[in-house]
């Protein structure tokens, strides 16, 4: 009898299983590819309020790789109601061979259901995969290529009264015809809205009653496309200090009371369980359906935090153990749900907020300049020296009140040096420009062609190794960077008069070399001979610039 119940239950558990809340799912990926998008769907019939509450319905997929490393992947909200509702997972594999998998469904008011076990098998691509975290000086794909970015600011796609051919489409170009390979981009009020019921300065998005604006997903979802079809890596900016600004934008910010959200005051936004529940359920929304994207580099959690913080006077109106406790509940938030460890990071303007560089799971912290693109070899060699993480100069610009054409040439000539302060310096992404539009009204965009060819030098001599020389050139600005058994020397004449000065390199050698100089305005090269061995270091003699001029030079052995 006792048998006979057991066997009874036995065979009532397998017929509730057949009957839950799971009821079908299928890969829609013929071919799975490393590194490349492979999509399931999956219908259920499970009761919920909120498909997007992580706390009201959660689909997640469990996956066992070739190695047997376990995985979890969050699954998506793609329509339906309670009695019938369709979900997807959008994966990205990181090993060939054959993965096992299964969803799991928690719900409200029931237990965890698991749907039977499958399996599929991925072949290898030729791509690199996800970056992440290697030194101060580079980004690694998980196929072990190292990688410098290069790139500029695309804040946004034009705005209603701005000139409407500054797309994705038109803009992410030219950045990728001209050496680029990383920009910058926001998710905002005007810009990819998806937390924005009410948009603004806009005709590319509509106001909608959704809990995640549609127009914002198809957007997304075309942009994450876009720049896997060029080739570029994008850091993605998920809020802009202006959200959390209460005289300013703050009121049509779906975590408002006034817009049926969780708080009153931007410090609430920090501090509430509510509102902190709410945004993790947009960044697992996020990664579920666009973590699989290699082209994501890194989740920025805002732009210009302390501008939030602060007021225009100085005085703090959010506590900075707010803002710091918060970036450590969501940086550790995305490196316990994201599969793909993506970078992580977030940014401010001038003002500190304490702690906020010192976080584990932040994997890089990044600070804005403008007025004073001078500095920036300083801050890049002190701030990744003290805290022992990259650092990154995410904007930069001559100016930062607007792009009056009448400082053209100002803007131009902050716009190359940025770029080479950044190469010589210890940074994986070089500083990127503000103000695209006027930039590439005025043809700045092919100058990135020359930075990434002497990049492209560095990583090949030096394999990833970069060591900083002492130089000095008279009045002439120099920096020097040993790769391999390669020197490279940046010069620039930031004076108002001619320059003839000598080049000694604190090289600590004695061996031969030959001596190419690079014009990067014009891309050609010189050989200008031999340089002197004096004392272990390396004199290069009768070095002219004129005023504002700029020359890399490039030292090789001879053998």
């Amino acid at each position: 009898m006792k048998s006979f119940i057991s066997a009874l239950l036995i065979f009532s558990a397998s017929l509730c299983l057949a009957q839950g809340a799971i009821k079908s799912s299928v890969i829609f990926t013929s071919n799975p590819l490393e590194y490349e998008k492979i999509e399931f769907e999956i219908k259920i019939s499970a009761s919920f309020k909120n498909p997007y509450d992580a706390q009201d319905i959660k689909l997640d997929m469990i996956l066992d790789s070739p190695s047997g490393r376990p995985l979890t992947l969050p699954c998506y909200y793609e329509s339906g109601d309670s009695l019938n509702s369709v979900w997807h997972a959008r994966f990205a594999a990181q090993e060939t061979g054959e993965y096992s998998y299964h969803f799991q469904l928690d719900t409200k008011h029931g237990l965890p259901e698991n749907s039977s076990e499958q399996s599929f098998n991925v072949a290898s691509s030729s791509k690199n995969g996800f970056l992440h975290p290697n030194n101060i000086w580079t980004f690694k794909f998980d196929s072990g290529k190292l990688f410098r970015g290069l790139g500029e600011n695309v804040g946004w796609e034009s705005r209603s009264f701005e000139d409407q051919k500054f797309t994705y489409e038109y803009l992410l170009a030219s950045i990728a015809k001209n050496g680029g390979n990383f920009f910058r981009t926001w998710m905002c009020a005007w810009n990819l809205p998806l937390e924005w019921n009410h948009v603004r300065d806009t005709k590319r998005y509509s106001d909608s009653d959704e809990y995640f604006n549609p127009g914002a997903i198809k957007r997304m979802d075309r942009l994450v496309e876009l720049t896997d079809s060029l080739g570029l890596y994008f850091m993605l900016a998920l809020d802009w200090h202006g959200a959390l600004m209460k005289n300013a934008n703050w009121p049509k910010n779906n975590y408002n009371v006034l817009n049926g959200g969780p708080v009153e005051t931007p410090t609430d936004y920090f501090t509430f369980e509510t509102a902190r529940a709410k945004y993790k359920n947009k960044l697992r929304y996020i990664i579920a359906r666009w973590g699989y994207a290699t082209s994501i580099a890194a989740f920025e959690f805002f732009n210009e935090i302390d501008n939030a913080a602060y007021t225009p006077m100085d005085s703090v109106i959010i506590p900075h153990s707010a803002i710091t406790e918060w970036h450590s509940e969501m940086s550790r938030y995305i490196k316990e749900n994201d599969p793909y460890n993506h970078l992580v990071t977030t940014s401010i303007s001038h003002r500190e907020i304490m702690g906020l560089n010192s976080l584990p799971h932040i994997d890089f912290n990044q600070k804005h300049i403008y007025k004073h693109t001078e500095k920036i070899p300083g801050i890049l060699r002190n701030y990744s020296h003290l805290y022992n993480k990259p650092y990154v100069v995410a904007e930069f610009g001559y100016r930062w009140e607007d792009d009056d054409p009448k400082y053209g040439k100002e803007f131009d000539y902050d716009y190359k040096r940025g770029l080479w302060y950044g190469l010589f310096n210890p940074t994986p992404i070089l500083p990127m420009t503000w103000w695209w539009e006027m930039f590439d009204t005025r043809n700045m965009t092919p100058y990135m062609n020359s930075v990434r060819e002497i990049s492209n030098q560095m990583l090949s001599a030096g394999n990833g190794s970069f060591e900083i020389i002492n130089v000095s050139a008279g009045k002439i600005e120099s920096y020097a960077v040993k790769c391999g058994d390669k020197y490279f020397v940046y010069l620039l004449n930031n004076s108002r008069d001619e320059q003839n000065s000598s080049v000694i390199l604190d090289a600590k050698t004695s061996g031969k070399f030959k001596v190419q100089s690079f014009k990067p305005i014009t891309r050609k090269y010189n050989d200008i001979g031999n340089p002197g061995i004096v004392e272990n270091k390396i004199r290069l003699n009768r070095i002219k610039l004129v005023s504002k001029d700029e020359l890399v030079l490039i030292l090789t052995p001879i053998k």
